[in-house]
């Protein structure tokens, strides 16, 4: 999954960095999923998050991403931002 987010807020890097902590921590905690920012800090308002997670079960996978999606959602609200996109995709094994 990748989630794009927008921080209208954020007037230093420390803004940014402390949106981007947080949303990462809650996500973490609350899902068996792996999480890291992937892009440089080229605007304090935006960021990118890549969230990673592997079953045998493409249902359990769909089923998870969406509740990740709707917790991202919820937390990046709370935190006075919010998400500009959101996608994920399936990699299978060939």
């Amino acid at each position: 999954m990748t989630i794009e987010l927008r921080i209208e807020h954020a007037q230093s890097l420390k803004d940014r960095r402390q949106v981007v902590r947080s949303l990462k921590e809650k996500l973490a905690h609350g899902f068996n999923i792996s999480i890291a920012e992937m892009d440089e800090a080229l605007t304090w308002q935006n960021a990118t998050i890549g969230v990673a997670a592997i079953s045998l079960s493409r249902d359990y996978l769909s089923g998870l991403m969406r509740q990740v999606e709707d917790a991202a959602t919820r937390i990046t609200n709370d935190l006075g931002a919010q998400i500009a996109d959101c996608w994920w995709d399936f990699v299978e094994e060939v």
